[in-house]
């Protein structure tokens, strides 16, 4: 995707708070009509869009690799108990 780190210009808020995604970085980003997008609060008061998708696909390697930690950890545990 050759639209990250690039600016695409201003938009402006409507009166029922929507914004217009410039043509160019909906195309350059493959950002689809009908896509869900996360909106963020991001630092300074800014606001951050994500797809929905990528960070439902994030948090689920996160959760797998939690889960391979965890499981990791209770043999640390195990292994560590001293035998009465």
């Amino acid at each position: 995707m050759e639209g990250r780190g690039r600016f695409y210009g201003a938009v402006t808020v409507s009166e029922r708070g929507q914004v217009v995604i410039p043509a160019e970085a909906r195309r350059d980003l493959g950002i689809e009509v009908g896509e869900k997008l996360l909106v963020v609060g991001g630092p300074a008061g800014g606001l951050l869009f994500l797809r929905a998708t990528v960070v439902s696909q994030f948090l689920g390697r996160w959760a797998e690799l939690a889960r391979q930690m965890l499981n990791e950890l209770e043999e640390v545990e195990e292994s560590d108990e001293i035998p009465s």
